[in-house]
């Protein structure tokens, strides 16, 4: 990413992201791999420093983020209008996996730093920020309960998924996709299954509907 003559700190932020990832595997999310990608994108080491004030998780959010960017880049919306609805969601949890490849070793350390104790509530706000935006590009608009249940189900299934791929060896991380599949397919099954309970329900003999004719007759 080209930096303009006078970047703000959310574009520093950006441009460097990549850099520190590559970094990070071999630094670990340190300020000696934010100086390597300061230097190497021509940005001041005290302005970089400044961006990413929160040291190593703003770091990491900023890298999670570019995955975002990556991922949409690589799965429009005009792709994903043609597709079933589990297929939206597995093409673009798999490109945002496409997208971390190279830099397993980094995403690895990462997860290592959102582990700790002081971090977890940033881990939950980066995890459902992604599954959040998966959810809305594959054309999701519910507003009740289920917005908040298949967000928490993705992300459940992606930490899966990813502990999977941080170890796949197989070709075209075919092992990953396997299991990937399986899990979206389950998840589609409850949905489904959840649906059909839901509108059951609206049907069900209701005791304070009951009650409520009793003491206030249909006229």
């Amino acid at each position: 990413m080209m930096l303009p003559p006078d970047p703000t700190l959310d574009e520093i932020r950006a441009a460097l992201a990549p850099g520190i990832a590559a970094n990070a595997a071999f630094d670990g999310w340190t300020a000696a791999a934010r100086e390597v990608a300061a230097e190497a994108a021509g940005v001041d080491r005290d302005l970089a420093a400044l961006a990413f004030g929160d040291g190593a998780t703003a770091m990491i959010d900023a890298w999670f983020a570019d995955i975002d960017r990556q991922m949409a880049d690589a799965v429009p919306i005009e792709a994903l209008a043609a597709m079933k609805v589990r297929e939206r969601v597995v093409a673009q949890v798999e490109a945002r996996l496409e997208a971390i490849a190279f830099d397993r070793e980094a995403l690895r350390r990462a997860l290592a730093v959102l582990a700790m104790p002081q971090n977890l509530a940033t881990a939950a706000r980066l995890g459902w920020r992604t599954a959040d935006l998966i959810w809305a590009r594959a054309g999701d608009t519910a507003t009740d309960y289920n917005h908040y249940t298949k967000r928490v189900s993705l992300l459940a299934i992606y930490g899966a998924t990813v502990t999977v791929f941080l170890d796949d060896d197989s070709d075209g991380f075919t092992d990953t996709r396997g299991f990937l599949a399986r899990r979206i397919e389950g998840l589609m099954r409850f949905e489904k299954a959840k649906a059909g309970v839901i509108a059951r329900g609206q049907y069900r003999p209701s005791l304070s509907r009951f009650v409520g004719r009793l003491r206030y007759p249909v006229r």
